[in-house]
């Protein structure tokens, strides 16, 4: 007796008589399956309820019609910008798009992942959380196609956008050097995501290529959310030797570093990584290291789709150009 639960591959090949590869092969529409064979399968899966059924009219025309996306926290409205741009191309593509959440663990990056593996997506986008993504070989080996975003991978061969994140802060805090400020603080998210690794060797090359070293000591890690920027900021303003400039790795301390900064009328110079909504408005002038974030969806999309069509192996990165721009008023 079958076991309860959803059906699988195994259960589909036991059911059609037929070996694993066999239903592998028909499930992810390689070329020359014996006809019979192919109609064997996809009558079990009828039968069988795989996947509700759905399945079969879409292996018969070779197509998929989901992409999945991995993202490491859909609350931040970069994520959501970056969902947006991918969703334009699944709408174009007549494909749809399900997200889920990793939350920056791991573990649930990896079950997430699976999970949308095992519903035979058309393919899928990651941000990487996981050091290590060789759990994905298998499905990459079955014809799933994976595009990295925002991160690299590690362990599987797959393509990855990314940002040009050390040359973008490198820029933000050379800027700040030329203008005379040598006390800058870097703030930045935990120390092992890849972005903040990147955005703090970028500012430490513009120090060094200023023949100065950046103090450990305004070196800032762990700020999650704005509320623990703004703490941080607050700290590092009450103490001895305050920093005259801050360089905010992203655009959550950015937003917790104004709220500490902005209601002292503090003289403290402002950069950030990553713009974010009403910055336009803010009451005093600060740089931002700003980006085409549609360009990094549609790029990781049209990517996952060009992977699917010609399937090479390998990896391929692609750098996001960034720009440091204005915004606020004139300080």
């Amino acid at each position: 007796m079958r076991k309860t639960g959803r059906p699988t591959m195994i259960d589909v090949a036991a059911d059609a008589g037929v070996s694993l590869k066999t239903v592998s092969r028909v499930v992810n529409g390689e070329p020359n399956v014996d006809p019979a064979m192919i109609e064997r399968v996809l009558a079990s899966v009828g039968r069988l309820g795989y996947h509700r059924n759905s399945l079969a009219a879409s292996l018969r025309s070779g197509n998929r019609d989901t992409i999945g996306f991995v993202a490491a926290d859909l609350s931040n409205t970069f994520y959501m910008a970056i969902a947006a741009a991918v969703s334009a191309i699944a709408t174009r593509e007549r494909m749809h798009l399900v997200m889920a959440s990793s939350e920056e663990d791991a573990d649930l990056e990896r079950t997430l992942a699976l999970d949308l593996c095992q519903r035979q997506i058309g393919g899928l986008i990651v941000v990487p959380t996981a050091a290590d993504h060789s759990y994905l070989s298998r499905e990459v080996e079955l014809g799933t196609p994976v595009v990295f975003l925002d991160r690299p991978g590690s362990g599987v061969p797959a393509d990855a956008i990314l940002l040009d994140n050390r040359g973008g802060s490198r820029a933000a805090v050379a800027e700040l050097l030329e203008t005379g400020h040598r006390r800058i603080a870097v703030l930045l998210d935990s120390p092992e995501i890849y972005t903040m690794v990147e955005r703090l060797a970028g500012a430490r090359e513009a120090f060094a290529a200023q023949g100065l070293t950046l103090d450990p000591a305004l070196v800032v890690h762990g700020l999650h959310t704005p509320a623990v920027a703004r703490d941080a900021v607050h700290r590092l303003l009450e103490s001895a030797d305050p920093p005259t400039a801050v360089f905010c790795a992203n655009n959550r301390v950015t937003i917790g570093a104004l709220e500490a900064i902005l209601p002292r009328g503090a003289d403290v110079a402002i950069a950030g990584f990553d713009d974010f909504e009403l910055s336009r408005l803010l009451p005093r002038r600060i740089r931002v290291v700003d980006y085409d974030v549609t360009e990094l969806g549609t790029r990781a999309a049209e990517t996952l789709l060009a992977r699917g069509a010609d399937p090479a192996t390998g990896s391929h990165t692609h750098l996001v150009p960034t720009r440091l721009v204005d915004r606020g008023g004139v300080s």
